[in-house]
């Protein structure tokens, strides 16, 4: 079963974009994943994508895509550390670009169903 088999839908309309999202805003389709469509999921968290949040985001369609998961808090920080160095690998920073919740919201706009465990 999808995790998503139980999940109310929405449609999201963002500038003339329509997605299909479940009740936390996630994407129901991956494959309706767009960089417009990450745009439209940002400006819903009140985010402007940046060269850094992108980066980001690439590495969390990275992850999975070789995990075949979402990473909670603690998987996405040594993840970003592991690719990007110490200094973007931390909680500090991830809660900047991504507030209040990165491992969420980054993976929100990614693109990718919610982490298990995350509020």
């Amino acid at each position: 079963m999808n995790c998503h088999d139980y999940t109310a839908m929405t449609i999201l309309t963002v500038k003339e974009l329509s997605l299909t999202v479940d009740e936390d805003g996630h994407l129901l389709n991956l494959s309706d994943w767009s960089e417009a469509a990450a745009e439209a999921l940002a400006e819903e968290e009140g985010i402007n994508m940046d060269e850094r949040h992108w980066e980001v985001v690439e590495l969390l369609r990275e992850f999975h895509t070789t995990f075949e998961l979402s990473p909670t808090m603690r998987p996405l920080v040594k993840y970003v550390k592991s690719r990007l160095g110490k200094d973007k690998g931390r909680s500090i920073y991830l809660m900047q670009l991504f507030p209040p919740s990165p491992a969420r919201v980054a993976s929100k706009i990614a693109g990718l169903p919610k982490p298990e465990n995350c509020l």
